[in-house]
């Protein structure tokens, strides 16, 4: 049998990855197959609150409650929420317990992180990923906690959320991307406000379809060769990130391109790259960045989306197919994305 070059690095990922999984997760291999879906949030259920990476101050969970409770959102907060050890939210191991105590209580129908930070990539070893999956619900939350939107996705195969965490500014714009997606169950199609803020930079024009996949690039980086990534064959690649200098966006593409990453996407999204200064020294532009890496690609692409470290933030279903349209810069929902 003659394979081509994708084919063959594909079997060979999958091939690696598969020696990694514990037992008890390779014995369910087949179910695995099956992408999985959390039951819809309604009012008047409870959301679990978690501090899986940075620490935080007790005013932010009273804060975060009034947010939710104005939503009609009961709260109820994990165990070590409040701890310290270091920069971090408490030991790895009461960092990972909040998480499974989450997933495992009936009464807590969605997980929203407090904050990012650091620390969720070192708590991805730590996880019950069967546990997660016979427990699905919904979890929500961006920056550091790709890291745990991506893991849970490859090795649980439950559809995760980038999205606002609690100490977000839960505005309008945040709030209806919210509810219409994880309330309301709609597949909606995500476009930026009609304002020089909401303003897209073309890279590639065209369509594309595939499931989307991605977050923070720093955290997606640093988590190139681990266990914990999904496939991204096909895939439509959404990436943002937060006071990185051009050069280091450069790296960290290029980590991307040269691990194989880039040559197996479909399609490719740069939401915002906020306070990523230009040096004072020779450089290029972030967007002559863009184009030197994702143009040779020949896929649709573009730069400006509502994702990101901002005030609006889109509801980014990680895991599910969309299809996107690269100038009108819309990330079109192909199926719900919750229960």
């Amino acid at each position: 049998m003659s394979i081509n070059r994708r084919q063959f690095c594909t079997i060979l990922g999958l091939s690696t990855l598969a020696t990694k999984i514990p037992p008890v997760i390779a014995q369910s291999q087949p179910s695995l197959q099956t992408t999985i879906k959390p039951p819809r949030l309604k009012v008047g259920d409870t959301i679990g609150l978690i501090s899986p990476a940075g620490m935080i101050e007790p005013q932010d969970i009273e804060d975060a409650k009034q947010t939710f409770i104005k939503l009609g959102l009961n709260v109820k907060t994990g165990t070590h929420i409040l701890e310290r050890d270091g920069y971090l939210a408490g030991k790895d191991i009461n960092r990972a317990q909040d998480i499974h105590t989450m997933f495992g209580d009936k009464s807590v129908k969605a997980i929203i992180a407090m904050r990012g930070g650091w620390g969720c990539n070192r708590i991805l070893p730590l996880l019950n990923y069967p546990l997660i999956r016979s427990h699905p619900k919904i979890i929500i939350g961006y920056s550091d906690i790709t890291a745990l939107l991506l893991a849970i996705n490859a090795r649980s195969r439950l559809i995760t959320f980038h999205g606002a965490v609690a100490t977000s500014t839960w505005n309008p714009f945040t709030i209806d991307y919210f509810k219409r997606i994880l309330c309301d169950g709609e597949l909606v199609t995500m476009e930026n406000n009609p304002t020089t803020k909401g303003k897209i930079e073309l890279i590639t024009p065209g369509k594309a379809r595939g499931k989307l996949i991605g977050g923070n690039l720093s955290v997606i980086a640093s988590m190139v060769g681990s266990a914990y990534l999904p496939s991204w064959y096909n895939s439509i690649l959404f990436l943002e990130d937060i006071g990185e200098d051009i050069y280091r966006i450069d790296r960290m593409l290029t980590q991307l391109k040269n691990s194989g990453i880039l040559n197996q996407i479909a399609g490719f999204i740069f939401g915002q790259c906020t306070n990523c200064p230009v040096s004072d020294q020779p450089s290029f532009t972030l967007m002559q960045i863009l184009q030197q890496h994702i143009q040779p690609l020949g896929i649709p692409a573009w730069y400006g989306s509502m994702i990101g470290h901002i005030p609006d933030k889109f509801t980014a279903p990680v895991g599910l197919d969309v299809e996107i349209d690269a100038e009108n810069g819309t990330i079109k929902m192909l199926e719900a994305a919750v229960i």
